[in-house]
């Protein structure tokens, strides 16, 4: 089994656990901030398991239905994600805003505090796994699962916090105001997930740093005298490149096609942790004017 899809079984079993947790002592406190980090819990068991089940999908071959396979299920997932936590904070936002307009105490204060600590607790290992599977694999869906659970981190010491502060203070409006405050932060958190999804669904190229040392790596071959229409986009855990290549025009086929193989080569290495696809179209003269006019 992946690396990845093992982490998003752990994520899912650590969700479960903390939505039993919050839910049933958000309930009996009356709290809007344990209450709301209980449904961000929820949520986030939700789409741990869908990220398993898209990661699952993705790994499938190309077939005649889909010829560059299905890796875009990986930002797909993504961008579902940060809309979920993104519905989850104006749901908070709402409950909020509800108790500052009628006012509740909170009740088993000693409790709700002992169950945000091993929350916390919790949480803080499950980034750390995250957050080294992410650096390992470089998987987007990972990488938006590691920052959702990041932003629960930060709520999480938020709640204790505001829990502090009612029971040493009496001000029941901390928990809403804290409970606002946590809703703004999941919708600013979700914002990026959200983007670099779409960008990826949208085939937007790769970074400027990335297609600069794609250049040089085929710049470094003198027996290639120039490339144009130099293309890359990635597609979840997949990159796609293509690339033509100018040749002299002594220069026979076999040697050419030698030449392309090690550019190729080395552009997967450039790429380790990802599945590299690379196409270079191998010309006499340089007809990227002639391609650019008839719009190629």
């Amino acid at each position: 089994m992946r690396l990845e899809k093992k982490a998003t079984l752990v994520s899912t079993s650590v969700a479960g656990l903390l939505v039993l947790i919050k839910m049933t002592i958000g309930v009996f406190s009356g709290s809007i901030a344990i209450l709301a980090s209980a449904i961000d819990s929820f949520l986030d068991l939700t789409v741990s398991l869908f990220n398993y089940f898209a990661l699952s999908r993705s790994e499938k071959s190309a077939d005649k239905d889909f010829n560059f396979g299905h890796s875009k299920i990986e930002p797909l997932a993504a961008v579902i994600e940060g809309v979920v936590i993104s519905i989850s904070a104006l749901f908070i936002l709402y409950e909020a805003l509800s108790k500052i307009a009628n006012p509740k105490d909170i009740a088993y204060m000693s409790e709700s505090i002992y169950v945000m600590l091993l929350s916390i607790v919790i949480t803080a290992f499950l980034v750390a796994f995250l957050n080294y599977v992410a650096k390992k694999t470089k998987n987007m869906v990972i990488k938006a699962d590691a920052l959702h659970y990041k932003t629960d981190l930060f709520s999480n010491g938020a709640v204790l916090i505001a829990l502090a502060l009612v029971s040493f203070t009496g001000e029941q409006l901390i928990d809403p105001i804290l409970g606002i405050g946590i809703a703004i932060y999941m919708i600013y958190s979700a914002y990026p997930i959200i983007k670099e999804g779409i960008l990826m669904l949208l085939d937007a190229s790769l970074a400027e740093e990335e297609m600069n040392k794609i250049e040089e790596i085929i710049s470094n071959h003198k027996t290639v005298t120039s490339f144009h229409h130099l293309k890359a986009r990635e597609s979840g855990s997949h990159i796609f490149i293509s690339v033509h290549t100018v040749f002299n025009m002594d220069i026979s086929l076999y040697d050419a096609h030698f030449v392309t193989d090690k550019i190729e080569e080395e552009l997967k290495k450039l790429f380790k942790d990802k599945k590299v696809y690379v196409v270079i179209h191998m010309d006499p003269y340089d007809d990227s004017e002639m391609n650019d006019i008839e719009g190629v």
